[in-house]
Parts: C-alpha cells; sequence; structure tokens
C-alpha cells in the first residue's frame, strides 16, 4: 500500500555485484510490500562499490517501479551501506534484507509491527527458534549455532541468532547507536545488537523461515576470524568507556518500572552477608572442584574469579537495589578490580599456609581460604557501599543531532 503520508518504512538492500539476481529480487519484494504492508514504504537499493552492471540494473529499476531508489556507494561493504542508507533514512522504521531473500517475507510484518507501535526498539529474524525452518548445510549450520553460543558466553547477550540477514531498527535507535557501530562487514549485524541490548533496548525476534543461498560466496573461515576479533575490539570498547552505553540508556534505553528503593544501612549489611555466605559456600565447593585437577592457587583464582562476577550482580540488585543495565559495565568492572584484592588476600593467606606447613590437606587449605574470604567480604562491603554503588545513578539525557548524523554520514563515506 502506497498512500500518502508519513514514510513508515524504508527496506534498505545493500549489494555487490548483484547484476543476475538483483532484478527478480527487487521486484519481488516489491510486490510483497506493496500487498501486506498497510504503511508507506520504500526500497532503498545500496549499491556497494559494484563493478559490474549492478548499478545498471538498479537505476533501471528505480525508472520503472514506485517506491524503488538507489544509494550508490564507492565503499565496499555491506554493514557500511545499510549504516548510511539507515542514517539518511526519513521513515519511522528503517530494515534491511540481504539481495538473495533468503527469509520469507511473510515475516516481515511481524517484523516491524513491534517497532511501529513503540513497543520495541530492534527487530531481528531468528533462524534458531524452534519454530523456525531453515535449510542450509551441516558447515553453516554448525558455525551458526557456535558463532551465537560464543556470544552468549563472552559478551553475555541474550539474543538467539546475530546474524541473520533480516533486521530492523526504530529511526531514533538507528541514529542513537549507528555512529558507535564501526564495523563496514558481517560484523555489522552482531556489534550493532551488542551496543543496543548493552544499552536497555528492546529487541524482538522473529521466528522465520530461512533456504540459504547455494551461491553465496562467504568465506565462512574467514568471516569467523574476523567476527572473534569484532568480539575482542566491542568488548574492549565497553569494558574502557569508549561506546557512551549509559548515554545511550538514559536517552533511549527502557528503565524499570518501578523505582528501586535502596535498603536501609542494616538491611544492606544483612543481605551483603547473606550474598556474602552463599558466595562462600559456592568458593568452597567450586576450589574443591577445581583442586582436583588445578594447582591450589590456580583453583583459588578460578573459584575466586566465578563467585566475584556473581557476587556483584547479586549485590548490585539484591543488597544495594540498583535496576536496570544502567552502568552495569563500569559496575562489574569495579567489582573485579574489588576482586583483586580478594584474591590477593586470600593469596597471600594461602602462600603463608604453604610456607609454614610444606603439604597441609585440602581441607586445611579451604578452611584458611574461608576464614581470609571472610575478612574480605568486610572489605567488599565497604568498598561497595562507599566506591561502587556509592550514589545513584543519574545520567543526563542526550541527544543526537541531526548534525552528528550528517557527520557520521560523511565519516563512514570517507573510510
Amino acid at each position: 500500500m502506497n498512500a500518502d503520508g508519513a514514510l513508515g518504512l524504508d527496506v534498505v538492500v545493500p549489494v555487490h555485484n548483484e547484476e543476475l539476481s538483483l532484478e527478480a529480487a527487487v521486484r519481488e519484494l516489491h510486490r510483497t510490500l506493496d500487498s501486506i504492508i498497510p504503511v508507506p514504504w520504500l526500497i532503498t537499493i545500496a549499491d556497494n562499490a559494484s563493478t559490474d552492471s549492478t548499478a545498471h540494473v538498479a537505476a533501471r529499476l528505480a525508472e520503472e517501479l514506485s517506491c524503488v531508489r538507489v544509494l550508490r556507494l564507492e565503499k565496499k561493504g555491506r554493514g557500511h551501506a545499510v549504516k548510511i542508507a539507515w542514517l539518511l533514512s526519513e521513515a519511522t522504521v528503517v530494515a534491511y534484507m540481504d539481495a538473495d531473500l533468503s527469509t520469507d517475507l511473510r515475516a516481515l510484518p511481524a517484523l516491524i509491527a513491534p517497532l511501529l507501535s513503540g513497543h520495541s526498539d530492534v527487530a531481528i529474524g531468528t533462524r534458531l527458534a524452534r519454530s523456525s525452518r531453515v535449510v542450509r548445510g551441516a558447515k553453516r549450520e554448525l558455525f551458526s549455532r557456535g558463532y551465537n553460543l560464543l556470544l552468549r558466553g563472552a559478551m553475555g547477550v541474550s539474543f538467539s541468532d546475530a546474524q541473520c540477514g533480516f533486521k530492523a531498527l526504530r529511526r531514533d535507535v538507528a541514529r542513537a547507536v549507528l555512529p558507535y557501530v564501526y564495523d563496514t562487514g558481517w560484523f555489522f549485524d552482531t556489534e550493532l545488537l551488542v551496543i543496543a541490548e548493552r544499552a536497555g533496548l528492546r529487541i524482538h525476534e522473529v521466528p522465520v523461515d530461512w533456504v540459504d543461498d547455494e551461491l553465496s560466496s562467504v568465506d565462512i573461515l574467514a568471516t569467523a576470524v574476523a567476527d572473534i576479533k569484532g568480539v575482542m575490539r566491542i568488548a574492549r570498547s565497553i569494558a574502557v568507556g569508549a561506546i557512551p552505553i549509559e548515554t545511550i540508556y538514559s536517552e533511549l534505553g527502557r528503565k524499570p518500572l518501578l523505582r528501586s528503593r535502596t535498603p536501609s544501612f542494616f538491611g544492606q549489611v544483612l543481605r551483603f552477608f547473606l550474598v556474602g555466605g552463599m558466595s562462600t559456600i559456592a568458593f568452597a565447593v567450586l576450589y574443591v572442584g577445581f583442586a582436583s585437577f588445578l594447582p591450589a592457587q590456580a583453583a583459588n583464582f578460578c573459584a575466586l574469579l566465578l563467585t566475584a562476577i556473581a557476587n556483584t550482580a547479586a549485590n548490585r540488585r539484591f543488597t544495594f537495589g540498583v535496576q536496570g543495565r544502567a552502568g552495569m559495565t563500569r559496575h562489574h568492572i569495579q567489582g573485579l578490580l574489588v576482586f583483586a584484592l580478594s584474591w590477593a588476600m586470600s593469596a597471600g593467606a594461602l602462600l603463608l599456609l604453604h610456607a609454614a606447613w610444606i603439604q597441609p590437606s585440602p581441607t586445611v587449605e579451604v578452611l584458611v581460604l574461608t576464614v581470609a574470604n571472610l575478612l574480605a567480604t568486610v572489605l567488599r562491603f565497604a568498598l561497595f557501599r562507599r566506591w561502587v554503588f556509592r550514589l545513584p545513578l543519574t545520567t543526563d539525557a542526550a541527544t543526537t543531532s541531526r548534525a552528528s548524523v550528517v557527520a557520521a554520514v560523511a565519516a563512514g563515506s570517507q573510510r
């Protein structure tokens, strides 16, 4: 439907040397949008540095079909093409899909509906839901599941499928997040989603029917290596504050429905020692398990690290009443610094024990380390209360201006 009014949806199709398949794909997409999308829409063919006749085919389609435009970019890269096209769009919702149309287009209304209503901020297709129907080879299936498992383990994300070429965002979300997405290739999707989730944006998932493109020229091994490097880069950027997660959260993030109440000092003490007691028990169990195949110091470090991460998360929410994602990365970094002090205390106790007793039994080691960790608990409470969770989170909202968007587009075009 192409009624008059504000543009509701802009579907970007990034292409590079797609002269043989582009026309059929765009015509099918045009027919589908015309029949099932109830808001004014536009198709943007984002040609990124094609060297064949793709540009000619795209221009002809834009002349013959209504609501089709062409964006010509001299730099190659799917992520770059999608980013620039989204930043330039005036549509309420911006989306993209791969030119091979591997995803069944009947999922498109379900993809954009929660964005148009304002219920969600980002929407993605997933090939890994139970109800998804997927046809692809074993190698690609293994790579996809392995990569998404790595993301959940390394980055703590909750979305199931980072790389499905079927995504949509609200325009305000795109303009707030995209200036901090630097990958121009296949990792673009992952980087976008990690930043969005860390900033407290709501990500809606749609199970899709998907048939693999047998003619795809994507190098799986090279892509895998690039993705791992990308994960390491974005993790480092978030850790050092290079990406303003809290600013995006303040502007667009989904805040808790109820304002949290900070427990009294006495209540904090009780809750902290309850969490500490459970952490101490968990530490003892983990240490015994690790000590069965690791040296004492290594077992102590591994057990303390795991319990420290869980301890910080529990105290953040339960003891000090901090809700939402704002400040979460900073809190965990500070928690790891507190962990370093705790580890130094327990490691010192273990060194003194082995200096006084050549071969102590595991039971004695556990007792000594337990006492050391109890003393470290007192130190942790003081640091948590006076440093890590000392003040409520108050971050001034910041709005990404049109000027900054234009600057990001210009900078992206020059990369």
